[in-house]
């Protein structure tokens, strides 16, 4: 079940409630009893691994680069 993060505007503080995303636009009431929450946009964590190729040598070596997609941008 996802969780959502809520901070409270009468006393600040950052909690989390864990509820089906059909109810993630629902209101939520503060642990100490607050009804004036907002919603926070959280980021996403992946876990696991992927087998990419090899990182890029330092420098840039591979050809390419800068703001044009290689060459200088004069």
């Amino acid at each position: 079940m996802p969780r959502y993060e809520y901070r409270c505007r009468t006393c600040g503080d950052t909690f989390e409630v864990s509820r089906p995303m059909a109810e993630s636009s629902a209101p939520a009431d503060c642990p100490a009893g607050h009804a004036d929450t907002v919603k926070l946009l959280s980021t996403v964590a992946v876990g696991g691994t992927a087998s990419a190729g090899p990182a890029p040598a330092p420098g840039g070596g591979g050809g390419g680069g800068g703001c044009c997609g290689g060459g200088c941008c004069g």
